[in-house]
């Protein structure tokens, strides 16, 4: 080989670096873009605490942040691997903190959506739970009135 075609060789080389590099931090730019916005997450409009969950659930999606997430993960890979990054940790930690992110993201909506089934069921429990109804203590008292009734007519029959 030329001395010309090995000069063209590491210069094509540099150029692809670049480009996985590049590629690698679009990816990323594009999953923390995809993430939900944080006032999705904080704010909500509903009549009740259903309502409330039912939106942060919808919120908690992350969207296609974990598709972007894998393009950078499969970027990056390659141009470790082919030793194309003179200095990859930023890529790496940025990788990193984006996973965790998701994670996080992932559990959160985990334990609304475990709060969305609990909760109906707690009010279930709740409106089942405490003394009998109005009506079966009214029969209760009914009776008790007429054993009462009928006490007092033995003893109008006993004097």
């Amino acid at each position: 080989m030329s001395q010309a075609t090995l000069g063209d060789d590491e210069e094509l080389f540099g150029e692809a670096a670049n480009e996985m590099r590049e590629d690698v931090e679009s990816s990323l730019a594009d999953a923390w873009d995809a993430l939900p916005d944080a006032d999705d997450v904080w704010e909500a409009d509903a009549d009740n605490v259903l309502g409330v969950l039912n939106a942060l659930n919808s919120a908690l999606d992350p969207g296609d942040a974990e598709s972007h997430l894998r393009d950078a993960k499969k970027w990056f890979t390659m141009g470790q691997r082919a030793d194309a990054f003179e200095d990859a940790a930023d890529l790496e930690e940025e990788i990193e903190a984006l996973e965790e992110t998701i994670a996080d993201i992932g559990d959160a909506g985990e334990q609304v959506g475990d709060l969305t089934s609990t909760i109906p069921a707690l009010r279930g429990t709740l409106e089942d739970a405490g003394p009998a109804d109005e009506t079966e203590s009214d029969e209760g008292d009914e009776t008790d009135d007429e054993a009462t009734a009928d006490d007092e007519e033995s003893g109008d029959d006993a004097e």
